[in-house]
């Protein structure tokens, strides 16, 4: 698999998050907020929203005198075995039914791992039903919002390889079924926008995708909702585009 040079996502604050992390690590004893500041050259307009989040995930944590060390998060990333990963997958799926509540839709984590499009995670509720998987996701990566977010974070190579394995089949009447076009669209694609998917996977489904690119990881969060709540579906996109860092540091991590 190969990642674009310098691949540029809605979450540019994964990066400060990092070095904000890797300062607070290097002080046992805790380190202020100027301190923060000074050592990782953020303005306190970046680093204020920055804490709040990283608190709020539980990836630092502020003591008595109102310095931040480690958090219990940040800790588990470091620990081993399968207790750990369960209770950071825990601490994930619960930010992700937040989200889910929030936007009133059904939000989906997702990876390209070996050359495939995988859901690693959904968060759903009777109100907020996931999306009807009538054709493998892992085979309609040119017609879902996730696949299409996905491809936008790979290269040229990287999209041709996938194409030649996975057909663009067409799945509705929407469905970009030709290459061309649907690498033009990739390339088009604001990194900055969030990827739509309006009823090209299935009908009676609108679909929106923000990348959440860390290093080597390629990833994406989405959500879905029927065609009858298509009214709110960019005001949703937008909410996921803003609530993507969380999602975006645990992949970098």
């Amino acid at each position: 698999m190969a990642l674009k040079p310098e691949p540029a996502t809605p979450q540019h604050s994964v990066q400060y998050a990092l070095r904000v992390l890797e300062s607070v690590s290097r002080h046992s004893g805790g380190v202020t907020d100027g301190q923060l500041a000074r050592e990782t050259g953020l303005p306190s307009g970046t680093l204020r929203p920055l804490l709040l989040m990283l608190r709020r995930e539980g990836y630092v944590e502020q003591i008595s005198d109102g310095a931040y060390v480690t958090g219990e998060s940040l800790e588990l990333v470091g620990a081993t075995g399968a207790g750990a990963r369960d209770l950071l997958r825990l601490r994930l799926q619960r930010t992700m039914d937040q989200l889910r509540d929030s936007v009133g839709a059904a939000i989906y984590l997702s990876r390209y791992v070996d050359g495939e499009v995988t859901v690693t995670q959904v968060a759903e509720g009777p109100l907020t039903p996931r999306v009807h998987e009538w054709v493998d996701f892992r085979s309609a990566a040119h017609a879902s919002a996730i696949g299409k977010c996905l491809l936008t974070q790979l290269d040229d190579n990287g999209r041709r390889d996938h194409v030649s394995r996975h057909r663009t089949a067409r799945l509705t009447s929407r469905t970009i079924t030709s290459e061309r076009v649907l690498f033009s669209t990739l390339d088009s694609q604001p990194p900055t926008v969030p990827v739509l998917d309006l009823q090209e996977y299935a009908l009676g489904t609108v679909c929106a995708a923000v990348p959440l690119t860390a290093g080597a990881a390629v990833g994406c969060l989405a959500l879905s909702l029927p065609l009858q709540h298509a009214h709110r579906l960019r005001q949703a996109a937008d909410v996921l585009n803003r609530r993507a860092a969380p999602m975006a540091l645990s992949l970098s991590l």
